[in-house]
């Protein structure tokens, strides 16, 4: 399918989509499973895949339906509660689902995923060809954040951040995020005289708009994490839906309905984008004129040699940003060698010679 003809009325005959569930739609004030909305969701998307679709479904929901079982009312603010939150309720929710999609004979398969998977090139690739693999064997990915072993600094934040990553992950043709209102609005929909956006162009359609956080008492994200992560797929080439879980069906019938986010920029791995737009940087590496002149213009690592300083407490593996002299963005890039070592090596052409890179060019993008 060619992208510049899309548009959300051929949404149902995409050739593969990625669609998004939050917290809020899945599971009932008490943190039991809405049960209606689950099946629901089950029916419209096994129908997808049986037209010929490729589904893959980002799926929140787990620590809240482990919250009832476990007694913790409202959302477990300590991160080890959370983490028991998701292990308890992760097989309730694959349980629920292998359930509803087994009803059409649908295979599904869990796959959950870390900050470690994107971010790591061999696990990047990894992920990426299990993710392809079930897709070419007609099983419905459902596709989680692994709560279980992160921790608060190693998050993707919320699950429509992970979605949007992972719908550059398997070259999806759109992104469904489905949600608890109709689409985005200019203002809170109770306001009067708030209204619907239909379409989205750019990030300067929406300035100005009233875009609220949270207000689920399940869920970690709100509507300004969702426009987030519209913008980070479109971004990459991948165009948005943003819609109330309800109108799934109607959504992959051609209806026009919700906000349509269309794409800004061309396509790009995940781990591009995240290492672009998503990761908060830890500290800052200063290239000095030479090196900087050398990454503005070609394929070129950081060298020791070109650091002429850094800022702030980094290890190897951590994302930072690299900037000139003047203290301007040049490029982002997974750090491979730590603050305490440059900070060694700075200033001191000889024993920085023969060195690994400060970042190795496969895991640095530069800033036009």
């Amino acid at each position: 399918m060619k992208e510049t003809l899309f548009n959300r009325r051929l949404l149902g005959k995409a050739r593969r989509i990625v669609v998004k569930v939050g917290s809020s739609s899945l599971t009932m004030p008490d943190g039991g499973l809405h049960w209606d909305q689950l099946t629901q969701l089950a029916h419209v998307l096994s129908a997808a895949k049986k037209r010929g679709q490729q589904v893959v479904l980002v799926s929140s929901g787990a620590a809240a339906a482990g919250r009832a079982p476990l007694g913790i009312t409202g959302r477990a603010g300590d991160l080890h509660l959370h983490q028991a939150s998701a292990m308890v309720g992760q097989s309730r929710l694959m349980a629920a689902y292998d359930h509803e999609f087994g009803k059409s004979g649908i295979t599904i398969g869990q796959v959950l995923l870390t900050v470690e998977d994107v971010m790591n090139r061999s696990h990047y690739a990894n992920a990426q060809k299990s993710l392809t693999t079930l897709l070419s064997l007609g099983v419905i990915p459902i596709v989680n954040e692994n709560d279980a072993v992160v921790t608060n600094d190693q998050r993707f934040g919320d699950n429509d951040r992970l979605a949007a990553l992972v719908s550059h992950m398997v070259a999806a043709d759109a992104l469904i995020l489905l949600t608890d209102v109709e689409g985005l609005y200019t203002a809170p929909p109770s306001q009067p005289g708030s209204r619907l956006i239909d379409t989205v162009t750019s990030p300067a359609d929406i300035e100005g708009f009233d875009i609220l956080g949270s207000t689920s008492q399940v869920g970690t994200g709100g509507m300004r994490t969702k426009v987030e992560a519209a913008q980070l797929a479109c971004a990459g080439g991948v165009p948005v839906l943003l819609t109330r879980a309800e109108n799934i069906a109607e959504a992959l019938a051609g209806t026009p309905l919700g906000t349509w986010f269309t794409p800004t920029g061309k396509r790009v791995s995940a781990r591009t984008l995240w290492l672009s737009y998503a990761a908060s940087a830890c500290g800052r590496i200063i290239a000095d004129e030479g090196a900087a002149k050398a990454l503005c213009g070609g394929e070129a690592s950081l060298l020791p040699v070109g650091v002429a300083g850094v800022a702030g407490h980094f290890e190897v593996g951590d994302l930072v940003e690299i900037v000139d002299m003047r203290g301007a963005l040049l490029a982002r890039g997974l750090a491979g060698l730590s603050s305490n070592e440059l900070l060694t090596l700075a200033g001191d052409r000889q024993a920085a010679q023969g060195r690994r890179p400060a970042v190795h060019r496969d895991d640095l993008v530069r800033v036009k």
